[in-house]
């Protein structure tokens, strides 16, 4: 569309806004009303013969009015509120009326468009609806919640409230002291998530060299560690880790190998119970209190023996004397050397085998082996007999034996044991097939015997007729038993 130079000029130099000036009203609707016309006059730009049409509401205002835009927000706000707070009003004492709404929306707002009621715009509506705060009831949590959250729990607490999954923070553990004692609870508890967490925690909070002295002498907490920062890929402090465990252990075992070359033994007991104060861990302390026990218990019975031998007073040590010395023996061998010169001891004296058993916690298999060894090279029956020999409730007994009658007979047989002792126990051995090979083997004719006649096996009796000697009893017993068979 054409126009004339005058006219263009003219349109370009022209507003329809008018200037400041301090005479104009200060009424902020109709300075509202003149930004509107400025708004819409920018479609004159566009299109300059179509014509300005102002949309009126059915209240007779313009729409998109300052007037229409409260109106309508505070018809909508308080439909609103009185639909969610007419259950509040019910159960309220009070008749107090309730402070009136004000709209949240500003000139700025309205002026660039967000002029739309609330309910067409819920996400506004939920973002600018602030005095629904004012009325809404506030749900507390309960007070046992709270303590959740509480910085006054010990350690031992803290730990069973993270075994149960609480939140619980460990900040509130600052000193030292405090946090190890957290650990050592934490190891306590058997819980590997709970260690590693405190394990996490320490890590951040603690220096590298105090963590891992403190690790030292925790063996499990150090484990847990080293296994953490192998699936963290932390090789830097993984290795330095290993490395200070590696020394620190190497430097143990070297100490504690000292006690090799000492040979007074005096001087030897007095170095392991210093080694007992080295951080090794809990299984390898143990095993050197029970070194530390067994040497000072050794040096009793030594010194009580040679008393005893040199002074004639004893007639087990004039019929067997002593080959060596107790001193520095093994565990096994110290409880053989009981049971073969202390057996009948009461578990009261430090030499009796009952005795050792209990401290050391001999298992029932090994300490049945050895005094069955010992005894039967003494050739007491007796002893061997009660040894597995058993009452039931009842009053009646039974043999039985941990280490299977099959190795009872063995032994026995080792230490020439006679036939009628080997026959009784060869009789006790469950298993058919092995009960007739000891007795094969070791020539106890009867239990042969007796086996194929219950087996009701006439030809194995009629071949093992052939092994026996003839006009011996075993043979007459056979023949018995055939002729018995061939009647019935």
């Amino acid at each position: 569309m054409s126009r004339p130079r005058a006219d263009e000029e003219e349109y370009w130099h022209s507003s329809k806004c008018r200037a400041f000036t301090f005479d104009d009203e200060d009424d902020e609707l109709c300075q509202l009303k003149e930004s509107k016309r400025a708004v819409n006059s920018l479609r004159d730009i566009v299109d300059d013969e179509e014509d300005e049409l102002e949309k009126v509401s059915w209240s007779g205002e313009p729409v998109g009015s300052i007037s229409w835009s409260i109106k309508e927000t505070a018809s909508s706000s308080s439909t609103s509120l009185e639909g969610r707070d007419s259950s509040l009003q019910k159960g309220s004492s009070s008749n107090a009326a309730l402070p009136k709404q004000v709209s949240s929306y500003s000139l700025s707002s309205l002026f660039k468009g967000f002029c739309c009621a609330p309910q067409f715009c819920p996400s506004l509506s939920a973002l600018s609806d602030t005095g629904v705060k004012n009325y809404a009831p506030e749900l507390r949590r309960p007070k046992a919640e709270y303590k959740d959250y509480s910085s006054d729990w010990s350690p031992k607490d803290t730990v069973r409230r993270m075994q149960r999954g609480k939140v619980c923070s460990l900040e509130r553990f600052r000193s030292l002291q405090d946090k190890l004692v957290l650990l050592d609870e934490a190891v306590a508890g058997h819980d590997g998530n709970v260690i590693t967490a405190v394990l996490i925690f320490l890590k951040r909070t603690l220096r590298r060299e105090i963590l891992f002295r403190e690790l030292e002498v925790r063996q499990v907490a150090l484990c847990h560690l080293i296994h953490f920062l192998k699936e963290t890929s932390e090789q830097k402090m993984l290795l330095d880790l290993l490395r200070l465990c590696f020394f620190s252990l190497s430097l143990q075992l070297s100490q504690y190998r000292e006690h090799l070359n000492i040979q007074d033994v005096e001087k030897k007991r007095e170095f392991l119970k210093g080694c007992i104060g080295l951080p090794f861990s809990p299984e390898d302390i143990s095993h050197i209190q029970d070194h530390y026990t067994l040497l000072e218990r050794q040096i009793i019975i030594e010194a009580n023996d040679r008393r005893l031998e040199t002074a004639g007073q004893s007639e087990i040590f004039q019929k067997y004397p002593r080959k060596a010395s107790i001193l520095n023996m093994p565990l096994v061998t110290t409880l053989f050397y009981s049971c073969f010169y202390h057996y009948m001891e009461a578990e009261g004296t430090f030499s009796s085998p009952t005795n050792l058993k209990k401290t050391f916690k001999i298992p029932d298999k090994q300490y049945v082996l050895t005094a069955l060894a010992a005894r039967a090279k003494l050739r007491a029956w007796e002893d061997v007999d009660a040894l597995f020999t058993t009452k039931n409730w009842l009053g009646y007994t039974k043999k039985k034996a941990p280490i299977g009658f099959h190795r009872v007979v063995e032994i026995l047989q080792r230490n020439n044991a006679p036939v009628q002792v080997l026959q009784e126990y060869v009789r006790l051995v469950e298993d058919v097939e092995t009960r007739l090979n000891l007795a094969t083997k070791y020539k106890c004719h009867d239990v042969v015997i007796d086996t194929y006649r219950d087996l009701k096996d006439r030809i194995q009796l009629m071949a093992y007729k052939c092994k026996v000697e003839r006009g011996s009893a075993e043979e007459e017993k056979i023949n018995s038993i055939l002729n018995n068979t061939v009647r019935n």
